[in-house]
């Protein structure tokens, strides 16, 4: 690890020895005379990362752990507002809310396509959601959450190669009480929520909370000539419900049962222009007006161009029971079943070209749009206990169905301005080989595909272009312990280890309701079984050149055989390809996997632990749930209109390697802890949009390697001030050696293949450096309030936030500040505060990506490129009324 980059490991591991060398020195000193009572302190804080209740200090896991009160006081309602307390945790939304996805260490699964599953995985009270999206809402009334970084397999599960984000809320009390909750802010932001919590007798409770939010978008959009009609975007409008309901009938018997109910209607997600390149001009002159933003426009202007909705609505509920029985076996073993139903479901509008003009788009429409997972899981685990050994053994069944319904509406700008892209790029083309189209006819460029196509101009490309379903189920079962052996006062060894067996298939059904006429008509021409082939391109490329029209037959053959294919690539793009009408497919795999951990950890004395963690983590395989076509119908090969109908991908593993530290100072108010830890990926599954559709593809080898520490400090020398930070030092870089024509740079003899730039380089969305620091402080004002301060701010080094790394994607580095300040009751009967998010206003993206059929070729600074890019939200404040009773 030290010889791959000398400078900057060199600096993490001199921070980790150097805090190990003193926390082993004030180790020799600092132990509390016998007998003494531990105070309740930071060092006695617990967490369930190893799925029982352990002291945070004792657990050999890097575990960010954010307590109650700070969600509360840096306003964090779902896993998107966590990141700015979690160094090294990045999470980002595409073309709507209901695609998300996390990252940690540098290391994430874009979340574009359901068909890949997520590598952080999302657990909430003891239920794994099946995707990042799906764990994406207002999580009600939080107790913390834990985010555990580096494989969490063994005891988590598949899908958690990168990490766990395990998120548990508040569960019922006996004591009656009642809290309320109003806010205000900026953009006409609105928010409403209650609870209420009560014993139902001397062994039940329950509790049940509501929320309704509502806030104006705050990006701007122009709507050129409609039809849509809303003018602002990234809004916010959905309620939620949740119940719980415990049961306690007897000493030895929990029952837990949960509810949960949310439903979000709103406009997202629009995207602006970065770079705008020369295919511009045309989707101008198309709109009859500004179609996108003008070259020198500022993006952080938030003003976007879209004439088609971005409605969004999205369903999420669910029932589960946890029943915990301490049973009379084993000396008192524990017997935990947790029984989960869920559902999820996701209309979405898109406009696929994000212009005024009308190329593409996606009618909100359960029939036209939508995702759905209907999810059974049940999960037993027997936990115990002896003198010598913590031991779990468990249990794990899911049965996932995913329904997806994909369609792409063909607008009246499509044909011509494909048409004048085509005819200009084929221009070019031939006027470099000395045939230039000097159009003698003065015929417009518009009408080029027509006469290619053998159809009148405005019917080759119309209506309903593609209309596919997909039906997925995935059924997975797997068996695990996790065991610790106490082998002295000082040493724990754990083992673990977990079997897992996952069944998937998939029937896809393709269709192109339109008929794809244009597609059709040029591959007739082009067929080599054709007695007359090529007569349609022949004529176009005649009527348009002079010198064309005077070769020779043998040259002009030989220049219909070289731009035909390319010219039939963007008639018969996936949306418009007449190959695929019809087309119905099964496809079915199975994985048998093996994961595990073994760890060492040595207690030094009560207050120093070191550790070393080795960890196999394994993430499943699938297939890609969209329209994937290449040369020879192969999933791996280069461009094409060939269907490919195995569009299925492989397991990707890891194994992580860890060296840890985790300490205690001054009587257990402050925490310092660090990890060296080195990640190897295997067959990594990278996403990737490249300009009219995803692809997936296997990288034989990512490294991640680095540093990660924090802080939590109570000095008792300032009474009321809580600090907690972390700082991260991760290099995360894809192998040098990956298959295949796309990562293939140009050559003489060819262009450059759409990844080249991935060997060998840094992963997108992994700063090198990143951390975080909150500083809350609460004092008296007189005898019977307070006041309450808190500031906290997210460190990002740059990076990329593109996962084909062009250099236009590149985010400088950038620091995003949050605070809160309250006046309230010392009893917490109520409290006003006031409120800021992103304070400093600052200006970040989200997500880059070339823009659909304008960023055509992947070699930087190319004139014609349009880049567009999901900008992160700007400043916004408040103030927010907090009652209890």
């Amino acid at each position: 690890m030290v010889n791959a980059l000398p400078r900057h490991k060199a600096l993490s591991l001199a921070v980790f020895t150097a805090l190990c060398a003193s926390s082993h020195a004030y180790a020799q000193q600092a132990a509390a005379p016998a007998g003494e009572d531990e105070p309740t302190t930071l060092g006695t804080m617990t967490v369930t990362a190893q799925k029982r209740e352990e002291v945070l200090q004792d657990v050999p896991i890097t575990v960010a752990v954010i307590s109650e009160e700070l969600l509360q006081d840096t306003g964090v309602r779902d896993i998107k507002d966590l990141q700015v307390l979690v160094p090294g945790l990045t999470v980002t939304s595409t073309q709507n809310e209901a695609i998300t996805t996390a990252r940690i260490r540098g290391i994430g699964t874009v979340g574009d396509n359901v068909g890949l599953e997520s590598s952080v995985g999302v657990v909430i009270d003891g239920v794994y959601r099946p995707r990042n999206s799906v764990g994406f809402g207002d999580l009600g009334q939080l107790e913390r959450i834990e985010v555990l970084k580096g494989p969490q397999g063994t005891v988590f599960g598949k899908n958690t190669s990168a990490g766990v984000i395990n998120v548990v809320t508040r569960r019922p009390s006996y004591t009656q009480s009642a809290e309320g909750e109003i806010t205000v802010g900026n953009y006409g932001a609105l928010g409403v929520s209650g609870s209420y919590n009560d014993a139902l007798s001397d062994n039940a409770a329950f509790s049940i909370f509501a929320a309704k939010r509502k806030r104006d978008g705050w990006m701007d959009v122009r709507t050129g000539n409609g039809p849509r009609q809303e003018t602002d975007d990234y809004d916010q409008n959905f309620h939620t419900v949740r119940a719980k309901l415990l049961l306690e009938p007897t000493d030895n018997l929990e029952i837990l049962l949960s509810g949960d109910f949310t439903s979000r209607d709103e406009n997202c997600c629009t995207a602006v222009q970065t770079t705008v390149g020369g295919t511009a001009a045309i989707l101008n002159a198309l709109a009859g007006g500004r179609a996108v933003a003008a070259p020198g426009d500022d993006p952080f202007d938030r003003v976007a161009y879209s004439n088609r909705p971005t409605t969004q609505d999205i369903m999420d509920k669910g029932l589960s029971a946890e029943i915990n029985w301490d049973t009379p076996w084993f000396g008192g073993a524990t017997l935990t079943s947790i029984t989960a139903s869920r559902q999820w479901e996701a209309i979405n509008g898109l406009d696929y070209d994000f212009s005024t003009a009308d190329l593409l788009y996606r009618n909100a429409d359960k029939d036209e749009s939508f995702t759905g997972f209907d999810t059974f899981s049940q999960e037993f685990r027997l936990t115990g206990s002896s003198e010598r050994i913590d031991w779990m053994v468990g249990a794990f069944y899911s049965d996932e169905e995913l329904t997806r319904n994909e369609t792409y509406r063909i607008g009246p700008h499509y044909e011509p301005y494909v048409s004048t892209l085509v005819y200009q790029l084929v221009g070019q083309s031939l006027g470099a080989a000395g045939v230039p189209l000097n159009n003698p006819n003065n015929i417009s460029p518009a009408a080029f595909l027509a006469q290619v196509g053998g159809r009148p101009f405005g019917t080759g490309f119309t209506g309903l272009g593609s209309l596919d379903r997909y039906e997925q189920n995935a059924k997975s079962l797997a068996l695990f312990t996790n065991n610790t052996w106490h082998a002295t006062d000082a040493l724990d060894l754990t083992l673990g280890l977990r079997y897992t067996r996952e069944k998937k298939d998939l029937t896809s059904s393709y269709s192109n309701p339109n008929g794809s006429l244009a597609c059709s008509g040029t591959l007739a021409d082009q067929n080599a079984a054709n007695p007359n082939r090529f007569a349609l391109l022949r004529a176009a490329l005649a009527s348009r050149s002079s010198v064309f029209a005077s070769l020779p037959a043998a040259n002009q053959n030989a220049i219909l055989a070289s731009v035909g294919p390319t010219i039939a690539g963007y008639m018969c793009l996936p949306w418009a390809n007449a190959l695929h009408n019809g087309r119905n497919t099964f496809q079915e795999m199975e994985d048998k996997e093996w994961s595990g951990t073994v760890k060492a950890a040595y207690r030094w004395n009560e207050n120093v632990m070191t550790y070393a963690s080795f960890a196999r983590g394994y993430k499943g395989g699938g297939f890609n749930l969209d329209r994937v076509q290449s040369a020879d119908g192969l999933s791996a090969s280069g461009q094409g209109i060939r269907p490919v109908n195995d569009t299925s991908f492989g397991g990707e593993f890891v194994d992580s390697f860890e060296l840890g530290t985790k300490t205690t100072w001054a009587d257990g108010t402050l925490l310092l802890n660090a990890t060296l830890f080195h990640q190897e990926y295997e067959d990594f599954q990278l996403n990737s949009f490249l300009g009219t559709s995803f692809v997936v593809r296997s990288i034989p080898e990512v490294t991640s390697s680095g540093l990660d520490a924090e802080i939590l400090w109570q000095p008792r020398a300032v009474q009321g001030l809580m600090l907690q930070g972390g700082l991260m030092y991760a290099k995360t870089e894809f192998g040098k050696d990956i298959p295949g024509g796309d990562f293939v740079e140009r050559t003489p003899l060819s262009t450059s293949g759409a990844l080249y730039k991935l060997p060998g380089a840094t992963m997108p969305f992994a700063p090198e450096w990143s951390g975080s620091l909150s500083a809350t402080y609460e004092w008296d004002f007189g005898a019977d309030h307070i006041g309450r301060f808190n500031i906290g701010g997210k460190y990002m080094g740059d990076y990329n936030t593109g996962s084909d790394l062009d250099v236009e994607k590149h985010q400088s580095s950038y620091t995003v500040f949050n605070a809160r300040v309250g006046f309230g009751r010392s009893d917490g009967r109520w409290m006003l505060e006031l409120w800021g998010t992103n304070l400093t206003d600052e200006d970040y993206v989200q997500v880059g990506f070339d823009g659909p059929l304008q960023g055509l070729f992947p070699d930087p600074n190319n004139p014609l490129n349009t880049f567009n890019a999901f900008l992160g939200a700007p400043r916004m404040y408040g103030m927010t009324l907090r009652v209890r009773y």
